[in-house]
């Protein structure tokens, strides 16, 4: 069993770190604004679906320590910043051939989250 009083601490620590309010929190997370005032009130507990989309949603968030506190948040694990934008890529650059090797990009393909997709052939 969590401590739902802990839980909340630490499911307010996430909202904060990421400068949302509980509606964008919401949003980002794919469930109802008032799920998540329901929770950070104290009058329901979080479901599995509800942890899982959290930890889905936030990668530097660790399952062991939203749910018991045990851990640590954000975690130090290699993530990207999923909030911040990537940095700007120049394709005229990475097709360049590796001068130590003798290999040439052939090919790239961007992948964006709504399933679109860029390729971009070296001719």
């Amino acid at each position: 069993m969590i401590n739902n009083e802990a839980f909340v601490k630490r499911l307010q620590k996430v909202i904060d770190y990421y400068g949302e309010s509980a509606s964008s929190f919401a949003e980002k997370i794919g469930v109802q604004r008032s799920s998540i005032s329901h929770i950070l009130s104290g009058r329901n507990k979080p479901s599995l679906d509800f942890v899982l989309k959290v930890l889905s949603s936030f990668p530097e968030v660790e399952l062991y320590w939203l749910l018991n506190g045990k851990g640590e948040f954000p975690s130090n694990k290699n993530i990207a910043n999923t909030t911040t934008k990537p940095q700007e890529l120049k394709i005229e650059d990475t097709l360049k051939p590796d001068s130590e090797n003798g290999k040439k990009i052939e090919r790239i393909v961007i992948f964006y989250s709504d399933g679109s997709f860029e390729n971009f052939q070296n001719d």
